[in-house]
C-alpha cells in the first residue's frame, strides 16, 4: 500500500518553497552570529 502523497513535503507545497526557506534561515543564523561576533569583540 503506497501512499499517495509519500512525495509531497509537508509545509509550504513544493520542495523548491521548503529548500528556499531552510537556506533563508541558514543565512538569516550567519548573518546574526556575525553581527553579534562583530559587536561583542
Amino acid at each position: 500500500m503506497t501512499d499517495e502523497k509519500e512525495g509531497i513535503p509537508p509545509m509550504l507545497g513544493s520542495w523548491k518553497k521548503l529548500y528556499a526557506l531552510v537556506l533563508g534561515e541558514l543565512l538569516l543564523c550567519i548573518l546574526l552570529f556575525k553581527a553579534f561576533s562583530w559587536a561583542f569583540s
